[in-house]
């Protein structure tokens, strides 16, 4: 396993997954070729003299603060009022940003460690409605057939709001074996959709690898935890010790939502023998960050496809612009979600802290993907398969003749080829469609 020498005392993060800083400053992050950076505090902030607060907007501020405190319908206490306009001109900002309580630093942390109480899905505060980002792997909400695009209408039968849309996402976690019920209105549908679920405790086994023909290898990522990189490096070094070096690999990002950057880094780091994977700018010196891959591809230069779709976000979408920019890997599906910035967890105190953008990411050609995603190389729809209902023929090829001479191969030619009646396109046809295009770039290779 690579070791990539940079200490960072603030916690780098993209999408919903991060650690919070007082977190990482006891256990340093480690990141490749990039200067120190140094400790970094909601004190820290960029001065600008020619943009100081006028006087009239502090007034405003506080007459409105107080007609609040006067004439709202319930009477709120000043914590409640000060809490709600902090959060207020976070989410204001952008998507991403807000403010955490403890139980924010909590989820934070149960989500990089991939264990948690709740449903297993990603989701994301658009103009006043919870979107999916997408669900995660073997969870109630992959089961349920939640998909990424879907917006929740209904929490257990409370319409979601931009009023209430802090609770209708914190209802979504809770005690395994609790029951909710979620109104999903699926993507390009207008028929919406009671779907009842049970919540589970999530722990959420990132890396999933396993052999679709000889040769040939498919790596599952679900999301970017902690240990992403080094279970990665683990069980594709256990799969080549015991098989040898694969021809192929396809790798698996769609309805990934993303994860820590440090993981990102890792993961393109494991195919990459040299090359930037992703530099990151900001205002603040220590948003700006370049990292470069290290020798050792564990494939030692076997072609890579990725299956990306729309769900594919932030950690995900940096490994496939590494990948591609790089020319390692050709991208099979979908655009992706388009996520191209990243958040850093600013501490207050003990129990609260900002987690708020700091830097655009770019991949190695420069590019930001923020709001565009990234195109694939090779688009394929999001389609099924189903095994074509046709009358049986009688002769259908020499094997179907009386008597005719059994070939001696047969048996282990149809073994090797994995052929199995078009099986892995009725199962995924993304997947085998992937398969066909890898096995393309593998013979052209051996020539």
């Amino acid at each position: 396993m690579r070791q990539h020498p940079l200490r960072l005392a603030l916690a780098v993060a993209l999408g919903a997954l991060a650690i919070p800083a007082a977190q990482a400053q006891q256990k340093p992050l480690k990141q490749p070729d990039a200067p120190a950076a140094s400790s970094t505090s909601a004190a820290a902030v960029v001065k600008d003299a020619d943009n100081s607060v006028s006087l009239e907007d502090i007034r405003n501020f506080t007459r409105v603060y107080h007609i609040v405190q006067q004439a709202y319908v319930e009477k709120l206490d000043n914590k409640t009022i000060m809490n709600a306009a902090i959060s207020g001109m976070l989410q204001n900002l952008d998507p991403h940003s807000e403010y955490l309580d403890k139980e924010g630093l909590d989820e934070l942390d149960e989500d990089t460690t991939g264990q948690y109480g709740g449903l297993g899905i990603e989701v994301l505060q658009v103009d006043g409605m919870l979107k999916i980002v997408s669900p995660i792997d073997d969870t109630p909400a992959s089961r349920a057939g939640i998909k990424p695009g879907d917006t929740i209408l209904k929490v257990d039968g409370m319409v979601v709001d931009s009023q209430n849309i802090d609770e209708a996402f914190k209802k979504l976690r809770g005690d395994p074996g609790s029951k909710i019920t979620l109104t999903i209105l699926h993507e390009k549908s207008d028929k919406p959709l009671d779907v009842p679920m049970v919540r589970e405790r999530i722990n959420v086994t990132s890396v999933k690898l396993r052999q679709l023909e000889p040769g040939y290898v498919y790596i599952r990522l679900s999301q970017f935890q902690e240990d992403t990189a080094s279970d990665l490096d683990k069980k594709l070094g256990n799969y080549i010790a015991k098989n040898g070096a694969p021809r192929g690999a396809v790798l698996d990002l769609r309805s990934n939502p993303g994860g820590l950057l440090t993981t990102a880094v890792g993961v393109a780091d494991t195919f990459l023998d040299s090359g930037t994977i992703v530099t990151t700018k900001g205002r603040l010196p220590d948003a700006n960050l370049h990292f470069d891959a290290h020798p050792g591809d564990m494939l030692h230069g076997a072609p890579i496809v990725i299956l990306a779709d729309n769900g594919t976000a932030s950690a995900a979408e940096i490994v496939s612009g590494a990948l591609k920019d790089n020319h390692r890997a050709l991208i099979m599906g979908r655009r992706t979600f388009g996520k191209g910035v990243v958040q850093t967890v600013l501490p207050l105190d003990e129990t609260h802290a900002v987690k708020i953008t700091t830097a655009r990411y770019y991949t190695p050609n420069g590019t930001s993907i923020q709001a565009e995603g990234i195109k694939p190389d090779i688009a394929l729809a999001d389609l099924s398969v189903n095994k074509a209902d046709t009358p049986p023929q009688l002769i259908g090829s020499e094997a179907d003749l009386p008597n005719h001479l059994v070939n001696e191969k047969a048996a282990a030619d149809d073994k090797a080829s994995g052929d199995d009646d078009g099986k892995l396109a009725i199962e995924d046809y993304a997947l085998s469609q992937a398969l066909n295009v890898l096995k393309g770039m593998a013979l052209n290779r051996s020539r």
